[in-house]
């Protein structure tokens, strides 16, 4: 296999201009809006899912590229339980750190992240969902810069597919007239009482996307809250958020968004529409 080319500053090339000073997202200093990609190797459905190669590249470095080029986003960083995911991370050129094997959620080693490096704001991106744009990433921390009152924040995708409204590692999110997020289900939400047929039809269903703006101390309070009945019943760990009565806004964005869970996802990804 050919080695990478490097840039004069030792950057591989193909990174060079995505990660550069004027971005910032390679500065050691405290960066105001910090972006990190919580990364396990351990995986019941799909061990080692970061390093899965989509057309030569893995997941993760797809998903680093993509995050880098936002406007708004001073600082990529990987935060990883394991060595072998750290050393990919830098050998494409990007900044990883190591975090505790323990954390139940991304989330939570999203917290230990940013104990180590500071943060205004914090995006914990999934490393599973490819598809979300640069300029996503920049309206969500627009209105957050704008409106100081929103303490987390998240994204959703109209459901265009019937075979996503039942698939449950598709979650479903319904909100109300404000935007934010009323519940979180991998059921589909809401029933459709004496409608048959074609939901999709009936009512606009919106799937959520892996995606987690918070503000510094939202991110504290979250860690420092106990995981709740519905975030254990569900396996979903927003909804710590909603049974301690916090509000979270949900900005709906176009697709389509490509969620790898399993090895079989990868057989039917459409490389076109990364």
């Amino acid at each position: 296999m050919p080695k990478r080319k490097t840039s004069l500053s030792g950057r591989p090339e193909h990174l060079t201009g995505i990660i550069s000073p004027k971005t910032g997202l390679n500065k050691k200093s405290q960066p105001k809006v910090l972006a990190i990609i919580p990364a396990r190797f351990g995986s019941s459905r799909f061990p080692g899912k970061p390093l899965a190669l989509v057309a030569g590249k893995t997941l993760l470095e797809r998903l680093y590229e993509t995050i880098a080029r936002a406007r708004l986003i001073d600082r990529v960083v990987v935060a990883t339980d394991s060595d072998d995911i750290k050393k990919v991370v830098e050998r494409f050129g990007g900044e990883a750190i190591m975090t505790g094997k323990k954390h139940l959620t991304g989330s939570d080693r999203t917290f230990e992240a940013l104990q180590k490096l500071g943060g205004e704001i914090i995006i914990n991106i999934q490393a599973d969902n490819l598809g979300v744009k640069p300029s996503d990433f920049d309206k969500v921390l627009a209105a957050m810069m704008k409106d100081r009152k929103t303490e987390y924040a998240s994204l959703a995708v109209k459901v265009d597919d019937e075979e996503i409204l039942f698939n449950p590692h598709r979650v479903k999110v319904v909100t109300d007239k404000q935007g934010d997020a009323l519940w979180f289900s991998r059921y589909p939400i809401p029933f459709l009482q004496g409608i048959t047929g074609n939901r999709l039809s009936h009512f606009n269903f919106l799937y959520h996307v892996g995606v987690y703006f918070f503000r510094r101390a939202a991110l504290t309070r979250f860690h420092s809250w106990k995981r709740t009945p519905v975030e254990k019943a569900e396996s979903l760990e927003q909804m710590r958020i909603l049974e301690n009565g916090g509000r979270i806004r949900i900005f709906k964005i176009g697709g389509p968004i490509i969620s790898i869970d399993t090895p079989q996802d990868l057989n039917s990804l459409e490389i076109d529409n990364l």
